[in-house]
């Protein structure tokens, strides 16, 4: 299992997102994770950039593979435009981008004021826009009538010599089916055994999957519980809530009801390298090809010096 680097648009600005995939590409790592969304989880982590607009710049500014983690084509942008989108990206990186799709959370896509669709309304919703999206990539004039959404003689003149690999994502049995019969691969956040099988028995045996993960490196493992805690409380969340609840005050209020202890179960925190290695072993074990894993908080380049000296030593071991 390959080791890459997540890149945080919730916690950082464009350019320093831009800077840590430079020290990633210097530290060797595999490629790179980049979440889009229209809002930050929480007010401490501060951010949301337009994604697009900075994988322009991670494009020109490193060699690393590029991979969305992920965007939702459905709701707040049409799949029609998401097409454009990263057909651009992949001529402007010279192919190295993979889009990540998923049925997103009313967090990012509520804001034009439409309703949220249930679950299975967007995993229908997500299946017409990768096919409307796919047909795009062909260069030829679409023109598409379906239950969601319509294209009208839209073409797209500025594509890549391949057509853009498609991920889907899946945090339950039917969004990773889904992923197996029409993702070229799949993404996901859980080292959950279940979940890869389920994509793999749907068509997915042999495709590409990867991962991303959270972990929070600080001198002191204390430290580190504190900074996790105050950007990533909402992390242990359970159930739907990370898809259904709509504003950043929302989840604030359902995270008082985590405690930094929950937050340290679930975030590999600290100066010891041990729990990062035995974090990583999960996914590999469940099948994972590549692993992206994301610093929480502002100790960007102490956190891969760490990785370079304390974590990949081991992992080579």
């Amino acid at each position: 299992m390959r080791i890459g680097y997540f890149l945080s648009s919730e916690e950082h600005g464009p350019g320093a997102l831009v800077r840590q995939a430079q020290l990633a590409e210097d530290h060797g790592l595999c490629g790179l994770w980049i979440s889009d969304h229209y809002h930050p989880w929480n007010s401490a982590q501060g951010q949301s950039p337009f994604v697009w607009t900075t994988l322009g710049a991670l494009a020109r500014a490193t060699m690393l593979p590029l991979t969305t983690a992920v965007t939702c084509p459905t709701t707040r942008l049409h799949p029609a435009v998401i097409a454009q989108a990263a057909a651009t990206v992949s001529v402007l990186s010279e192919g190295r981008f993979t889009l990540g799709v998923g049925t997103g959370e009313a967090l990012n896509e509520h804001i034009l004021g439409g309703r949220w669709p249930h679950a299975d309304i967007r995993l229908a919703m997500l299946e017409e826009a990768v096919e409307i999206i796919r047909d795009l990539f062909s260069g030829e004039v679409v023109n598409h009538v379906g239950e969601y959404y319509e294209v009208e003689h839209a073409r797209l003149y500025t594509v890549p010599e391949s057509p853009v690999a498609i991920y889907v994502s899946g945090f339950g049995p039917s969004s990773a089916s889904l992923a197996g019969r029409i993702g070229d691969g799949f993404v996901c956040t859980k080292a959950d055994s279940a979940l890869t099988s389920a994509f793999k028995a749907a068509g997915g045996a042999g495709k590409p999957m990867q991962a991303g993960m959270k972990v929070c490196w600080a001198p002191s493992k204390d430290d580190a519980v504190a900074t996790a805690y105050r950007y990533w409380s909402n992390d242990p969340l359970p159930g739907e809530l990370a898809q259904v609840l709509p504003t950043p005050e929302h989840f604030e209020q359902a995270s008082t009801l985590v405690t930094p202890d929950m937050v340290a179960e679930n975030i590999p925190c600290g100066p010891d390298p041990e729990p990062y290695v035995e974090a990583f072993r999960k996914y590999a074990d469940v099948g994972y090809d590549e692993l992206f894993v994301q610093q929480i908080g502002p100790d960007q380049e102490e956190f891969f010096t760490f990785f370079a000296k304390e974590v990949e030593p081991l992992l080579a071991a």
